[in-house]
């Protein structure tokens, strides 16, 4: 029924996997898990801080923009009201 090559390679497996499992649970294991994790913080550390840096510069660059039209804005209007002025002198003199 059973044939002998089936049954060693359902035996290698089950040893493989024990194997594996041990081999996964051991502390040099261990040493490396933390290892990797401890650079995945480090990553996310990184991360956030540039994140945060690119952020404030972003809301810096909009208030400088913003102050610009402003200041372009208010020099539009004078320069708008020294054109109705001038106007205005050209039509009571002619």
């Amino acid at each position: 029924m059973f044939s002998i090559k089936k049954i060693a390679v359902f035996a290698a497996g089950t040893a493989f996997g024990s194997a594996g499992f041990k081999l996964l649970t051991s502390k040099d294991a261990k040493k490396v898990y933390s290892h990797c994790t401890a650079a995945a913080l480090r990553v996310k550390d990184f991360t956030v801080k540039t994140a945060t840096n690119i952020q404030e510069n972003a809301e810096d660059i909009l208030v400088e923009a913003k102050q610009i039209n402003k200041d372009r804005e208010s020099s539009d209007e004078k320069v708008f009201d020294n054109l109705s002025e001038s106007e205005e002198i050209n039509n009571t003199v002619n």
